[in-house]
């Protein structure tokens, strides 16, 4: 399946300001694409609203804007240039809910531009906490048992200790543990203030598992390879992006590793994603060898700029590749050849 054709130019949204918990690793993902997108003859137009980034340097990108990543913004220089496709999945967790925005807005369809990289309903499968929850246990896999709660009158009934995540943030932002009823409150009244859908997920406890991530890739002929496992020195209860980590794993046996691998590529597949790298964090139990699957970025991640410089591969540039129709077995290994 070589480069798609019906394609002629491609926007490709950054993650805006490089702060805390959002970090240049989006750069050095959208600095591949853009670099591969043009060596496949695609004209191509960057918005970000961060002009100390690499990839708003003039020579990266045919189109450079420097404008807000809001709805408003991006949606006036998809106006001024309609491209053929929109790529948000090299610009983090603003990217994509920047798609979310402008396809429920009906931009993209009043313009004609196509969303690569991520369609619409997986963003939504790995990012909305039900959809996801039964897309895992669609392949026989399981989430910590879990309640979606979208008011505070919701709570009451719930069991703590209990983990709140919220829906569509990055970083954990928003989110917490809570010991108590009291704190549990709290910390769900936070969450839903910070969820852009106000949504969160209220979970059972899983703090003092081992967890580990495994950066995935899938085509659109089903190919699936795990690129590299990560494993945290920190247990559950620490967010994996303040953790220190370790790639590859170094503690499962061959065993146990086969069963996270296993368990990635269903997940992958039960998600849909079908044109780049996925990040897919477990909890495990050192004691019982209990799994739990506890999230997925269907994106380019922290992890992936982990992962692509602990292993030499490049992870967002196979991505782009992805996106305009390649599959994995036409990519060459940039180490191995």
């Amino acid at each position: 399946m070589p480069a798609r054709r019906d394609l002629e130019s491609i926007c490709v949204i950054g993650s805006g300001p490089i702060v805390i918990g959002q970090a240049c690793e989006f750069d050095y993902a959208g600095c591949q694409a853009l670099k591969v997108l043009r060596e496949d003859s695609y004209r191509t137009i960057v918005v970000n609203s961060n002009p100390a980034t690499i990839m708003t340097d003039p020579g990266f990108a045919d189109r450079t804007y420097i404008e807000p990543l809001d709805l408003q913004g991006v949606a006036s220089v998809l106006a001024r240039e309609r491209p053929d496709a929109l790529l948000p999945t090299l610009g983090g967790q603003t990217a994509l809910n920047l798609a979310i925005a402008l396809a429920d807005g009906g931009v993209l369809d009043d313009l004609g531009v196509e969303l690569i990289g991520a369609p619409v309903e997986v963003i939504r499968r790995a990012e909305d906490r039900e959809e996801f929850k039964r897309a895992v246990e669609s392949c026989g896999l399981r989430v910590p048992l879990s309640a979606i709660v979208t008011t505070l009158e919701e709570v009451d009934d719930l069991a703590v200790p209990a983990v709140v995540r919220p829906a569509f943030t990055l970083g954990g932002h928003g989110g917490g543990f809570a010991e108590d009823l009291a704190s549990l409150h709290r910390q769900v009244e936070s969450g839903l203030a910070e969820s852009p859908i106000g949504q969160v997920l209220v979970e059972e406890s899983v703090r003092g598992w081992d967890e580990f991530e495994l950066e995935v890739i899938r085509d659109r002929a089903d190919n699936v390879v795990v690129v590299c496992s990560i494993e945290n020195l920190d247990p559950m209860g620490i967010h994996t992006g303040d953790s220190v980590t370790v790639a590859p794993q170094m503690t499962l046996s061959d065993e146990a590793y086969q069963e996270l691998r296993d368990a990635a590529a269903a997940v992958i597949r039960a998600v849909g994603v079908e044109t780049g790298g996925s990040n897919i964090q477990f909890a495990r139990s050192r004691e019982t060898g209990e799994l739990r699957v506890i999230e997925m970025n269907p994106r380019v991640s922290r992890s992936s700029a982990l992962a692509s410089k602990a292993t030499g591969y490049p992870i967002a540039k196979v991505a782009a590749k992805l996106a305009v129709g390649y599959t994995l077995d036409e990519i060459p290994n940039d180490l191995t050849g």
